[in-house]
């Protein structure tokens, strides 16, 4: 009896009915893995595909991917550039789902997008190019997509924060001023729900493909504008809209386009509840790494890209940090000398940080490269807080104590029972102070970039 394969590229070439050549992993991708391949078929003719494969986060229980190809179909019926769908389903070797769709040619890199000039065309016409999709979308009828969840945007991210065991008051904070500035419930429609740069496919002139519709769901059409234009997805560009382009040009056209007038006080909102959200799905991935469900170094740095957002949401809510930040000498390590010898722990880290840059320089494939940039960059993240972390410590623990607490945990309960509802401005001043020195060592050059 012939032993079942568990080779991917053989259950993959069964399923598709023909020989899979060249299956390579891509770069990015934290909640699926998303791979390239060419199908041979019998007769000789080849066809360029793209594989996604669900990591199986949890997020969400089962696969979603037939309620994704189904979406894309719809979309594609509704003028939504998408690649066309080849085959969904779930089977063994490929858990937990997978789908497969055509391979188009484009970019998806936002900061080759953002800077190279071979974009610069693609660039001036991108924002139009997304009010347009996006209110093509959001013509989908919802019927159309049986087993597209509906979601009310309160039934997360705190739930989740709080199964992780997370103390971010800064969060708390955003989340209160949600609840004290929610505006009301817009009208059902189909939200792509990641409609943003890194999920676009751009061609020389512009929009290709929209791409990764893994978080559809029904509800606010607002909240896709919003998503597109929070600061995670600039990218360190000028431009509101993804980098790129002006608010006021997106509301124009996504009007134009049949999508309706859209008050920029609501869609404000739904900025600040994206960035929110973003933060907690940040915890979220480095969690799945921190629990052992998927080991990844990519994951585990995410988790530090949560001052990122908190940075952002403050910002987004006009607040920025009253102090300037600490001096290093401020703290210092124990005068004690450890009995390891040298190299120390820093020594150690800069050693192996070197190492990664030469590995970059040597590696072979964009996905390889990618891993080495990550790696390298952690690293990075650990020689700053060995080089800043007591002296930003000790700030914080000041900080904290003006304030009248000994903790995160006792500013978070706080926060979330009302306790600062008359001065959420002071306090978020004081967090921004905490977000900024956090920035210091995970990604000092966030702040001068803007964003992204």
């Amino acid at each position: 009896m012939a032993r079942a394969t568990t080779d991917p590229a053989e259950v993959l070439g069964r399923a598709l009915g023909g020989s899979v050549r060249g299956l390579a992993r891509l770069s990015g991708g934290a909640s699926r893995i998303t791979s390239s391949f060419d199908l041979e078929a019998a007769e000789g003719s080849v066809r360029r595909l793209i594989l996604q494969q669900e990591r199986g986060l949890g997020i969400a229980p089962g696969s979603r991917t037939g309620v994704e190809a189904a979406l894309l179909v719809a979309a594609a019926d509704a003028g939504v550039p998408v690649p066309r769908v080849v085959a969904a389903g779930a089977e063994a070797g490929l858990d937990p789902g997978w789908l497969v769709v055509e391979r188009l040619e484009g970019e998806t890199i936002p900061r080759r997008l953002l800077r190279d000039d071979k974009w610069a065309a693609a660039r001036t016409a991108l924002t139009r190019q997304c009010a347009v999709a996006l209110a093509s979308i959001h013509r989908i009828p919802v019927g159309a997509v049986p087993g597209l969840p509906p979601r009310d945007p309160f039934g997360d991210p705190l739930p989740f924060l709080d199964g992780l065991g997370e103390i971010r008051p800064a969060l708390e904070l955003g989340v209160r001023w949600l609840g004290q500035h929610r505006p009301a419930t817009g009208r059902p429609v189909v939200v792509h729900g990641d409609f943003r740069m890194g999920n676009l496919l751009v061609g020389a002139d512009g929009l290709c493909a929209v791409l990764d519709w893994e978080l559809a769901h029904v509800g606010d059409p607002v909240e896709d504008l919003g998503w597109l234009c929070a600061p995670a997805w600039r990218f360190g560009g000028a431009g509101v809209v993804g980098g790129v382009g002006g608010l006021d040009e997106l509301l124009e056209a996504y009007a134009a386009a049949g999508g309706g007038s859209v008050d920029p006080e609501r869609l404000r909102w739904w900025q600040v509840y994206g960035t929110v959200k973003w933060a907690v799905i940040c915890a979220l991935q480095a969690s799945v790494h921190l629990g052992g469900t998927s080991r990844s170094v990519e994951l585990a740095t995410i988790g530090r890209r949560v001052c990122e957002s908190e940075w952002d949401l403050l910002g987004l809510l006009g607040l920025t940090p009253d102090d300037g930040p600490p001096s290093t000498d401020a703290a210092r390590p124990s005068d004690v000398t450890p009995p390891f010898g040298r190299p120390t722990a820093g020594e150690l880290v800069e050693a192996v940080r070197e190492h990664l840059d030469a590995t970059m320089e040597r590696a072979q494939g964009d996905a390889a490269r990618f891993d080495a940039r990550v790696a390298r960059n952690a690293l990075a993240v650990v020689e700053r807080e060995l080089q800043l972390g007591p002296a930003l410590a000790l700030a914080h623990r000041h900080r904290l104590a003006d304030l009248g607490f000994t903790d995160d945990a006792a500013l978070a309960a706080a926060i979330r029972s009302g306790a600062f509802d008359d001065d959420l401005d002071g306090v978020g001043r004081v967090l921004a102070a905490s977000a900024r020195d956090q920035l210091l060592v995970a990604n000092p050059g966030y702040m001068a970039a803007g964003a992204g």
